[in-house]
């Protein structure tokens, strides 16, 4: 059978625009970011704390490095993904049309601007 799953008003795409795939994308980042910063952090805290023995201190120091990590990293790739949609949205918008060439200039601005504040 060849007909449409859903009912679509006139007019309307099938497809996601790039305005609808931000969310999904900024709020992907923000949680992968936290989740790779949180692995980052126990790593970190469990070799900074290895010569001191299992007590509540060792906890609480790990914990510490493990949210401040997970929010640095969450902090991070989220303002990258939200510069990257913004940017993509705009020459979207500007260019009047959907295709590789947003990607490419929406990801190469998102580079130039994060490296042009001195980050490594």
């Amino acid at each position: 059978q060849d007909t449409d799953e859903f009912i679509l008003p006139t007019g309307a795409n099938k497809t996601r625009g790039r305005f609808e795939l931000a969310f999904f994308t900024i709020g992907g980042c923000c949680m992968t970011g936290a989740t790779f910063g949180a692995l980052n952090g126990l790593r970190l805290g469990l070799k900074e704390t290895q010569n001191m023995a299992w007590s509540k201190p060792r906890n609480v120091q790990i914990l510490n490095m493990v949210t401040r990590q997970g929010a640095l990293w969450a902090n991070t790739l989220g303002s990258l993904a939200l510069l990257y949609s913004a940017f993509g949205v705009i020459i979207e918008k500007s260019r009047g049309a959907e295709d590789d060439l947003n990607t490419i200039a929406a990801g190469t601005l998102t580079g130039m601007l994060y490296k042009s504040t001195g980050r490594v």
